[in-house]
């Protein structure tokens, strides 16, 4: 299979590590076959000066023989491309979308899927239409410190799960301007709890109420959130963080599950993934030895080459988290009060 890229900033170039490791070792045959970025600088492959919250910097690639573009729309008119991954703004997802969907081409989106359910709908819509592949890059699904988790607590070898508390913290991204605006990035819960909320629903389903308090205040770069889900079995799931003062506060994510046999802790800033057990002992949650942006980009280049539709991480779901998160937005706003 052959993709396109399309945006070369942190996740692109994440994408790009991935799929070079994929080339090299994959199940399935996958060769870049074109990139795009509006910068004409980063399609000289140079990608070493491009830094994220989490891995190192970028590196640096040959794209002498590939399709290089600064517009976007030109990739899509590319034949030699199967398959496009949007690397991109959140605004620009539905026209990225849309648009390759309907010029014949499987699609990969970046996380979120969009800022608003009425934009998910109308990308739900053209890949039915098309009948090409659409998925959302959630990678916490294929991160194995949470993919094991879950797998974990479905086994039912933990009991009922009876609390859950996720959060992701960091500073607030104001490296770039779009983000800074809600209406373009979506703010901190799109964004970036868009993570936990998508994990919250794989894993339990979706709440029949929330509640949540906070504060935004996005001149001092605040946006932050403490939410519950309340599910009908009696569970609730905690989420909490958003974005801190920028540039000073640190990025770090983790998870405290609470279960009837055990309970599961991790941390980003140092805790293993650990299962303490009812009787008193512990040990070590076992992981797989992948990297979740190599297993999420495998997982949609199996579901093109064998046919099938990415049910572990279907889109449909993508569009759940996305109507939550805003539920989570308006149960902000009313300081507390329950929201069905």
């Amino acid at each position: 299979m052959k993709i396109g890229i399309v945006g070369l900033g942190f996740m692109g170039s994440t994408h790009l590590k991935a799929i070079k490791k994929m080339a090299a070792s994959g199940p399935y045959p996958v060769e870049l076959a074109a990139v795009s970025d509006e910068r004409p600088d980063l399609l000289s492959g140079d990608l070493s000066s491009i830094q994220g919250n989490l891995g190192g910097p970028g590196e640096k690639y040959d794209f002498s023989s590939i399709g290089r573009y600064t517009d976007w729309r030109d990739l899509l008119k590319d034949p030699n491309v199967d398959a496009v991954d949007f690397c991109t703004p959140t605004f620009l997802h539905v026209a990225n979308a849309v648009e390759a969907l309907q010029a014949g081409k499987h699609v990969l989106v970046e996380k979120p899927m969009a800022i608003s359910a009425k934009d998910t709908e109308t990308m739900l819509a053209a890949a039915k239409a098309s009948g090409k592949t659409l998925m959302i890059a959630q990678v916490l699904r294929f991160v194995p410190a949470y993919r094991q988790l879950r797998e974990t607590i479905h086994s039912g070898a933990a009991g009922k799960p009876i609390q859950a508390t996720f959060r992701r913290r960091c500073a607030a991204p104001f490296w770039s301007k779009w983000m800074c605006d809600p209406k373009l990035s979506g703010g901190a819960i799109i964004d970036l709890l868009i993570h936990d909320i998508d994990f919250a629903i794989h894993t339990f389903g979706e709440p029949e109420s929330v509640s949540a308090v906070g504060v935004e205040d996005l001149p001092r770069g605040l946006d932050v959130i403490t939410a519950t889900l309340a599910y009908a079995n009696n569970l609730n799931v905690i989420i909490q963080g958003g974005w801190y003062h920028p540039k000073a506060f640190p990025f770090s994510m983790d998870y405290n599950v609470v279960c009837e046999e055990a309970t599961f802790e991790f941390s980003s800033a140092g805790t293993e993934p650990t299962q303490y057990l009812v009787d008193g002992s512990q040990k070590p949650l076992p992981l797989p030895e992948q990297d979740g942006y190599e297993a999420e980009l495998a997982y949609f280049v199996e579901c093109i080459s064998t046919g099938k539709s990415p049910d572990f991480c279907p889109p449909e779901e993508s569009a759940a988290g996305v109507r939550l998160a805003g539920k989570l937005k308006e149960a902000r706003q009313r300081n507390g009060e329950k929201v069905s």
